[in-house]
């Protein structure tokens, strides 16, 4: 899962990226409010951390505006030294999905946003079950059946995108912009090396059961056994 970090302060920055990356998502920080905005309305990504002072033309509020203007429905988790109501008003009122007040602890803000990236789903439940296959993106566990599957954190993060579509046909080009960084170095055949790894790890080792991983030819990967 990919997220962006619009926030001046690097030491604040640098750590969210970092706990963040360690909990197996891709980061990409902007520093300022130019910057965030073209991030946020040019590439796709799953969950925006934007703080609401900011260096730039505009202030966080002005940014989460325009990015609702454009009817990008991404959840936005606003951060704010600021903590009198009406700031929190504003806000929410701008588009913001959240508002955490600094400083605050880097496990709450995380419970925000897998609260905040739960909610398209409909759903309380924090593990992703697809067929006999779960995973427990808190606990980094991954089971099919009674057994348990070691993935690496990039082939954890491509399976919980998988599986957080399950059934529906995504493309390489989709699977890039929400598994991996934006200056991350993608070769051309990348999205199928990891693919080919997931496989054998998901699929291989238990061929009494339905292989759920599909490649859809001239279109992209579906995970759920074929239709």
């Amino acid at each position: 899962m990919r997220i962006l970090i619009v926030e001046d302060e690097h030491k604040i920055a640098n750590a969210l990226k970092r706990g963040l990356e360690h909990e197996a998502f891709a980061v990409d920080v902007a520093y300022d409010s130019d910057e965030g905005l073209s991030y946020a309305t040019t590439e796709t990504y799953d969950a925006i951390i934007l703080d609401r002072m900011l260096p730039g033309e505009r202030d966080g509020i002005a940014v989460c505006e325009e990015i609702r203007a454009k009817k990008i429905h991404t959840p936005i988790l606003m951060l704010t030294a600021r903590d009198q109501v009406s700031d929190r008003v504003a806000g929410l009122n701008a588009g913001a999905d959240d508002y955490l007040i600094k400083p605050f602890a880097f496990e709450e803000l995380l419970a925000r946003l897998y609260a905040l990236m739960r909610r398209p789903q409909a759903t309380q439940d924090t593990t992703l079950k697809v067929d006999d296959l779960t995973l427990n993106p808190v606990t980094f566990e991954v089971q099919r059946g009674d057994k348990y599957i070691n993935l690496s954190r990039k082939e954890f993060s491509l399976l919980q995108f998988l599986m957080r579509n399950s059934g529906i046909v995504v493309s390489k080009d989709s699977i890039i912009s929400h598994v991996w960084n934006f200056d991350a170095d993608i070769l051309p055949n990348t999205v199928e090396v990891y693919m080919g790894y997931l496989r054998q790890k998901i699929d291989k080792p238990f061929p009494d059961s339905a292989d759920l991983i599909q490649t859809v030819r001239g279109f992209g990967y579906r995970l759920g056994q074929r239709q």
